[in-house]
């Protein structure tokens, strides 16, 4: 299984549209094996993040807002988009990997949290 998160800086990117850079992980037996890989766009567009996310074979697919219609063809490619998510990408590849993170998540940072315990 491959998780695609789309990046700003270390955060999810607001819009699926305007990503930049993704963040790959591949994962093995319910944990993360090698290191996840960063890949640098050309440019933002949803066409060509598709495209991306259809060759790297990804199967779930981790973003902030999306436009109805590119949700729709990857839904309809069987890949699964859990869309509408704030925070750190990191967190929330930990969170799809346990299971528990769910549409419309906003992650609260580790220092965040930690400070307010």
């Amino acid at each position: 299984m491959k998780i695609l998160v789309t990046l700003q800086n270390n955060d999810i990117a607001p819009r699926f549209d305007l990503a930049t850079e993704v963040l790959i992980a591949k994962i093995v037996r319910g944990k993360i094996s090698g290191e996840p890989r960063t890949v640098l766009l050309p440019g933002p567009g949803s066409d060509e993040l598709c495209s991306l996310i259809i060759r790297e074979e990804a199967s779930l697919v981790i973003c902030g807002g999306i436009e109805e219609a590119h949700f729709q063809y990857l839904v309809w490619k069987k890949i699964e988009v859990i869309d509408r998510v704030i925070g750190p990408a990191a967190q929330a590849i930990d969170l799809a990997m346990a299971k528990q993170l769910r549409p419309g998540a906003i992650i609260r940072p580790e220092t965040e949290r930690s400070a307010a315990s």
